[in-house]
């Protein structure tokens, strides 16, 4: 499999960033408009979060945002904290990288490897790449797609260029990222990173990167 890969293509939340959680997310909303951070468990206490799991959500930004807002609206929060909440969970600074995401993906494009990035996401997390080696983005809200269909597999090859077989699909869901065999993709799942300082990525460079060490 090695002497034929040539390109890999990465999921972003729970693979290559640290997804936040809930708690985290209403502290630092919180904290960002001057709130006591102490309030965290009040309002974690009144979102009802099965409202922030609307089908298609990820598929539309429009779809995606009046979702939270009714939740937000349903939980009683004022205009000043949705606004705080909303501003927090779209943004991708809010989402740190796992330490070896950086070195792994300059190690690939070192040894020649085409980097795609394939996200259920909402909002354009390219920013967050700025210095970072990335050919392609195929983000969900952009497409009006979603995994696990194959079809969001198929234009994240269609963009970096690949065949399936030659394209490495790297995620740490199986419901999701797992679909990326259906499209004919060799695909390695990764647990979910928990802590920026777990080192998992180094079983994509394994697979990716030929060495005397690892031929």
């Amino acid at each position: 499999m090695t002497d034929r890969l040539r390109a890999v293509i990465f999921d972003w939340r729970g693979t290559l960033v640290l997804s936040p959680t809930f708690r985290g997310w209403v502290a630092e909303a919180l904290r960002r408009i001057g709130r006591d951070v102490g309030q965290v468990a009040e309002v974690v206490s009144r979102l009802d979060v099965r409202r922030l799991d609307v089908p298609g959500m990820d598929a539309d930004a429009d779809v995606h945002r009046e979702a939270c807002y009714a939740a937000f609206r349903a939980a009683g929060f004022d205009e000043e904290l949705a606004d705080s909440l909303y501003a927090v969970e779209a943004d991708p600074a809010f989402n740190p990288f796992a330490l070896d995401a950086a070195p792994t993906l300059r190690e690939l494009r070192a040894h020649g490897v085409r980097i795609g990035v394939l996200s259920d996401i909402h909002f354009d997390i390219r920013p967050a790449f700025a210095d970072l080696p990335v050919d392609s983005f195929v983000l969900s809200f952009e497409h009006g797609v979603v995994k696990p269909d194959p079809a969001i597999f198929r234009l994240a090859l269609d963009e970096l260029g690949t065949e399936p077989g030659e394209t490495l699909m790297v995620g740490d869901r199986s419901t999701h990222d797992g679909a990326g065999v259906e499209a004919g993709l060799p695909t390695l799942l990764v647990p979910p990173l928990r802590d920026i300082r777990e080192a998992r990525l180094h079983l994509v460079t394994n697979l990716m990167v030929v060495t005397p060490s690892n031929r």
